[in-house]
């Protein structure tokens, strides 16, 4: 409880330096904004004192730096009896710029010993940086081919895109009227069954025979070219028998024997022949 007033105590003066004279706007106190208040009150804290060591060592080294000016003044004074007041415009245009060179360069003071170094040190970090400009650069040409070659990519995927989306196009409409077709025959067929089968049904009723039906002539196609297979060999036996040499019994007879098998099977043929025709 007590570490709780106590947080309260430091943000609530915590709060009243920050704002001053103006108000401290209005928060809901619980235990979340006051850890959130507590913690950003001591950064803050933390903070303030670093800068303040911060702005006294600076003071302290300012101090240092005022007394080094005028003991060297004193003791330019002493030596030469030379004053910075005694220079002309050139001459203290001369000393500005030396000064502000020493301070540019960051050398403790403006002797020649100091200013070399610093010297060779800039010109190191110049060398050093051209370097790195350069491999900037040449990473820069590599980014930039890189970045052609992949437009050059990308324009070819782009046409190839549409060279695709096109034949996709012509292949759908191929598609889709190939579907017309195919339900158009599927309608034509199904009214061919329902005609043929209605035309089937007035024949019944009409008396037909059922020998001549749809059915029934295919299967009488089928078997007329069964037996126009059957009677090549017969024929091809009969031409063998002709081309032997003759017995006039023999030969009488068999010949007889073929032609009444041969005329048998014609005349079934014809026979079916016609009833096909019917």
């Amino acid at each position: 409880m007590e570490a709780k007033q106590e947080k309260e105590t430091q943000i609530a003066a915590w709060l009243k330096k920050i704002f001053g004279d103006h108000p401290i706007p209005q928060y809901e106190v619980n235990p979340r904004t006051t850890e959130i208040l507590h913690h950003l009150s001591e950064r803050n804290r933390v903070r303030d004192r670093d800068v303040c060591l911060v702005i006294d060592d600076l003071k302290q080294k300012a101090r240092e730096y005022e007394s080094e000016a005028k003991h060297l003044q004193d003791l330019l004074m002493e030596s030469v009896n030379f004053s910075p007041a005694n220079l002309s415009s050139t001459g203290s245009r001369y000393l500005n710029t030396l000064v502000d060179s020493a301070v540019a360069l960051e050398t403790k003071d403006t002797s020649l010993a100091s200013f070399i170094p610093a010297v060779n040190d800039l010109t190191s970090d110049l060398f050093r940086t051209k370097s790195k400009n350069e491999e900037i650069k040449l990473e820069l040409t590599k980014l930039e081919k890189n970045l052609t070659a992949t437009l050059v990519l990308e324009k070819c995927l782009r046409e190839d895109l549409k060279k695709a989306e096109l034949h996709l196009s012509t292949e759908r409409a191929k598609v889709d009227s190939r579907l017309q077709n195919m339900h158009f025959l599927k309608a034509k067929s199904e009214e061919f069954r329902f005609g043929i089968r209605a035309t089937e049904e007035q024949l019944k009723a009409r008396g037909m025979d059922a020998s001549l039906s749809h059915q029934s002539l295919v299967a009488l196609s089928e078997k007329l070219a069964e037996l126009k297979q059957q009677t090549i060999p017969l024929k091809k036996k009969l031409e063998s028998y002709l081309d032997l040499m003759p017995n006039p019994s023999l030969a009488q007879v068999k010949i007889e024997e073929a032609k009444r098998e041969l005329d048998t099977i014609e005349a079934e043929l014809t026979k079916k022949v016609n009833m096909m025709e019917l």
